[in-house]
């Protein structure tokens, strides 16, 4: 099997962590993934480009946030509105332009918005076994949303033994020096062979202000966040499990720094005019899942699931004036799904039905500069008294030629309706309301083919088709963003429809392993900002229209190189490119310009060595970026993320080692941006840490 980059560095310390821990009965060294088939599969014999990230690399690499988790992978560059406020691009796009899932249920629903946003810091990447990204394939499985890329997060399980019972616990601790940070992850299980198993955990996270290179401490950076997560599973039989999981994630005092006053101009920034903005959030999931066996003619194992995903969010401004508001919503999101299996031999079908019932209420509260109430407004960001339905049904189907040919198709229909019953008219202030429907039909067909006989080489590549339906951000957002800039609601919309070819090369010879592939994805009726030409409150007016055409194509390459038996040599590269027709400025003129903040292009080389038959292991890796030039309008007049010029290249070295000290005693520690680097993710609200020192333990007992 194909190990990309994060597989290869953590497989051998995985088998000495398994091999510490005998009674432990793990499922499956050899590990599966199944976000981009909904079904068990090898990396190397998918026709997708892939990527995981294991329990055993979460903890080594001791990560602070589920966004940073994708840092080293080709075509994903994180940005960072604010410390507690960051998301991923993947393959040029991001926000809703990405589906994000948690054991199978959606975290993506209605009130999601455009551009980087706050929503993926809500996972708590303590709580994890293991992430996975499928890129620009996903919608004909998870519907809408899944363009640039699915990412799936799975929850840990309680741990098993061969037979009787078995309990325990774990704890993981993290220090940062620049982060002045602190994480604290404490773990209880108990469980017993083919009966039940049962983990509780609690994540306390605290981060104090972030101390850059260059500009000292930057205020008002830091942020408190409580984790809870429980999972019970319950075997009915040895064929017949059945999972109960709730999590609560709380998200304190997260400012938006960039848009105040306390902001600090770098590389000739602008600083914002606001006194204060501050989020918090609130985030609670609940899940009941049946999975088993069948003997049925029409499927041999199904999984079935009924959620309730619930999302609050409020923020704080106070501006500069000296009048303040406070807004924010609440959303319920209901959730059925049905997933069923078929192996027919050379032929394995997964197919089923999803919906989803999103219910919101939004309220925006004023004050007058001198302290009095001002008023109460129709919605905060989002229309109030609002319900999004989304219902879908699809099949995807593999086929296997021989042992050198595979065949991945499949389709989903989607319908969508929306009704907003209270909507404010920015002009007259009044109340309107918003009903609308669609429905929409993808496809994707992909080749995996293996050249040589000894099945060392792959090739890979088809077309698979993705789509976004319009939500309640889209259609009745009205709330500031980026600079000077306020967004209106914006009835009439359609859904996004986008096309994506792809075509590469795996390989998997021993010594080495890795992919190259390269991407085309064809965009129409992007849903994109387009100014009126009006001001309102001093900010200037956008609404959404269905006027993005284009494309976005992108070069992706990873591999690792084993010197020997004890060292590997590993690393990424990727180059991107796009064109969106938009209007750039007020006068109704259709250009074409880049996408928003299209990736710089950038790439990581690193080196891995083992000792002490692999309880030892030390890493060293250089991460670069080329300077964010590629700007389009509204990019260049966001001046408080991006300098004038574009966002300044930058080459940040950082240096890792973990210890297995005893056999339930794991050590590790890091100095990141070695050279105290000034630098920003492009499209950043903050710089990043200085010279970071990162202490980290684990503890299982």
């Amino acid at each position: 099997m194909l190990r990309f980059t994060t597989i290869i560095l953590s497989l051998t310390f995985l088998a000495q962590w398994s091999e510490a821990n005998e009674d432990v009965k793990v499922d499956e060294l050899e590990y599966l993934l199944i976000t981009a088939s909904r079904i068990n599969e090898k990396a190397f014999e998918a026709p997708y480009n892939l990527h995981s990230v294991e329990e055993t690399e979460l903890v080594l690499r001791s990560v602070r946030s589920v966004p940073e988790v994708f840092s080293y992978i080709p075509g994903v560059v994180v940005q960072k509105t604010a410390h507690g406020q960051g998301s991923p691009y993947i393959r040029g796009f991001t926000a809703y332009n990405n589906l994000f899932l948690i054991d199978g249920i959606r975290l993506n629903n209605a009130a999601f918005r455009s551009g980087p946003n706050q929503y993926w810091n809500t996972i708590d990447s303590q709580s994890l076994r293991a992430l996975e990204l499928v890129k620009s394939q996903g919608s004909v499985l998870f519907g809408s949303d899944s363009v640039g890329g699915t990412v799936q997060a799975l929850t840990r399980r309680p741990i098993y033994g061969d037979t009787g019972r078995l309990q325990g616990g774990r704890s993981f601790s993290r220090f940062a020096t620049s982060e002045n940070s602190f994480i604290q992850r404490g773990e209880l299980f108990q469980s017993e062979a083919g009966k039940y198993g049962l983990i509780v955990g609690g994540t306390y996270k605290d981060f104090g202000n972030i101390e850059a290179a260059g500009l000292g401490e930057l205020p008002f950076t830091g942020y408190d966040e409580r984790d809870f997560d429980a999972k019970y599973e319950y075997y009915i039989d040895p064929d017949t499990q059945l999972t109960l999981f709730h999590n609560r994630v709380h998200v304190e005092d997260a400012w938006r720094v960039h848009k105040t006053i306390h902001a600090k101009s770098w590389a000739g920034s602008s600083v914002g005019n606001e006194q204060a903005r501050i989020l918090d959030q609130d985030r609670m999931l609940s899940y009941i899942q049946l999975r088993g066996a069948s003997t049925s003619t029409y499927f041999d194992a199904y999984t079935l699931s009924a959620s309730l995903h619930q999302h609050g969010e409020e923020r704080y401004r106070k501006r500069s004036d000296g009048r303040t508001d406070i807004q924010g919503f609440e959303l319920d999101s209901y959730g059925l799904w049905a997933q069923f299996e078929k192996d027919h031999g050379n032929t394995k079908t997964v197919y089923g039905a999803s919906y989803y019932l999103d219910r919101a209420d939004s309220y925006r509260n004023d004050w007058n500069a001198d302290g009095s109430f001002k008023e109460n407004k129709i919605q905060g960001a989002l229309g109030d008294d609002g319900t999004y339905h989304i219902l879908g049904a699809f099949f995807n189907s593999q086929t296997s030629f021989g042992e050198s040919l595979d065949l991945h198709w499949g389709a989903r229909y989607t319908y969508a309706q929306t009704e907003i019953q209270k909507v404010q008219d920015p002009s007259t202030g009044d109340a309107f309301s918003i009903k609308d429907n669609w429905d929409n039909i993808v496809a994707s067909g992909r080749l995996s083919y293996l050249v040589d006989d000894q099945g060392l080489y792959r090739i890979f590549g088809g077309v698979s088709q993705a789509f976004r339906a319009p939500n309640f951000s889209d259609l009745s957002r009205l709330d500031s963003n980026r600079s000077n800039e306020i967004e209106t609601p914006s009835p009439d919309l359609t859904p996004e429809e986008f096309t994506t070819f792809e075509f590469g090369l795996k390989a998997d010879t021993g010594l080495l392993s890795g992919s190259i592939s390269y991407y085309y994805t064809d965009v129409e009726d992007m849903i994109m900002r387009t100014p009126t030409g009006n001001i309102i409150d001093g900010e200037n007016e956008v609404i959404k229209s269905n006027v993005g055409d284009g494309y976005v194509q992108g070069f992706e390459l990873e591999a690792s190189m084993k010197i020997d038996d004890h060292t590997s040599l590993f690393g990424g590269f990727a180059y991107q490119d796009s064109s969106v027709s938009t209007y750039p400025t007020s006068d109704p003129i259709l250009q074409d310009e880049y996408l928003s903040r299209v990736m710089p292009t950038n790439g990581f080389l690193g080196l891995r060595k083992e000792l002490r038959n692999g309880k030892l292991w030390l890493e060293g890796v250089v991460r670069i970026a080329g300077k964010g030039d590629r700007l389009n309008t509204r990019d260049t007049r966001d001046t408080q993320r991006i300098p004038p010029g574009g966002t300044p290249s930058y080459r940040v070295a950082s240096f890792r080692t973990g210890w297995l000290l005893k056999d339930n005693l794991l050590l590790t520690a890091a100095v990141e941006n070695i050279f105290d680097e000034e630098y920003r993710s492009h499209g950043s609200g903050q710089n990043e840490p200085g010279t970071n020192l990162i202490l980290g333990a684990e503890y299982k007992f």
